[in-house]
């Protein structure tokens, strides 16, 4: 029996930190791996991809496909049909490590017709149409947003030359987010700007010399899976890296510890979360991490 690992990201601004991470704890033996080029879009059908191909033809039965999330490899419904037709065909077994489908032996059929089990059917066909209306929704309103003359993606960081006239103003009382309107920024981006006037950095200042201590935080599976797609600083990108993931149920945290400053930065980043193009539960999930490093400005002043 061989481990078959396969993997693929979607841009290549991506990486395959996120999934080496899954796949590194589930302690996989001996794995042969299938990695497909950066941007191999989710649009062409996996029966398709070449390093896909090369692992069908690579596989033997008995084999097991190991895969980070269900969507590293498949979308729509009909293309995970498709490709449990062929594991079952050539008697390939199918392991999922997180998300949704993560635990659930997709590939189970019936006893006597050899028919993929009907519950099994209906639970791939519901989790991925809801994985269908998810996109449908975000692609609406990026849609949306382009007639209005708005480009998705986040929003630039103030520039250079307008960067003391924010300052400026943000000491003569204009707020955060009446900055981030003024000048079209993201309101992470005005923070960053006016970093060491704000009154959680005022209040270390004195203490500039002591380094700060690092502080572990849970921070939601959502917020951390944007943030393994952003631009981060190197101390950003460490700090998540590093962290640890911590299942919950169907979904995870990842337990990041950094300094409560990255803390902050990494808060700022995830800033788009908070917008119209995001889904409820990403904004639900960012308030639950601004809520935790909220928490250490508050322990901070007592």
């Amino acid at each position: 029996m061989a481990n078959l690992v396969y993997k693929r990201v979607s841009t290549d601004q991506q990486s395959t930190d996120r999934q080496n991470l899954v796949l590194d704890e589930a302690g996989i033996e001996d794995p042969v791996v299938f990695e497909e080029d950066a941007g191999t879009s989710s649009r062409l059908h996996p029966l398709q991809r070449p390093k896909f191909g090369e692992l069908l033809t690579h596989a033997r039965p008995g084999d097991i496909v190991h895969i980070s999330e269900m969507f590293r490899l498949v979308r729509g419904t009909g293309h995970i049909l498709d490709v449990l037709d062929v594991l079952h065909r050539d008697q390939v077994a199918l392991a999922i490590h997180d998300g949704a489908f993560s635990g659930m032996d997709l590939t189970t059929r019936h006893p006597r017709t050899g028919e993929l089990l009907s519950t099994v059917k209906f639970m791939v066909q519901t989790l991925a149409a809801a994985g269908d209306l998810q996109r449908e929704l975000t692609y609406d309103g990026l849609r949306a947003a382009e007639a209005k003359g708005n480009k998705g993606g986040r929003r630039p960081a103030v520039p250079a030359g307008k960067t003391e006239s924010v300052r400026t103003a943000y000491l003569e009382g204009r707020s955060i987010a009446a900055l981030a309107r003024d000048h079209d920024v993201s309101r992470g981006a005005i923070r960053t700007a006016v970093a060491d006037l704000l009154p959680e950095y005022t209040a270390t200042a004195p203490d500039a010399s002591t380094p700060e201590l690092p502080v572990v935080l849970d921070m939601p599976g959502k917020v951390a899976d944007f943030l393994h797609r952003a631009e981060l600083s190197p101390d950003e990108r460490a700090a998540l890296d590093q962290g640890v993931t911590v299942r919950r149920g169907q979904g995870y945290t990842l337990r990041v510890s950094t300094a409560p400053a990255v803390h902050r930065q990494l808060l700022g980043r995830c800033e788009p979360l908070d917008g119209t193009l995001a889904i409820p539960a990403q904004r639900k999930a960012r308030r639950e991490y601004e809520n935790r490093v909220n928490t250490l400005a508050a322990d901070a002043k007592r």
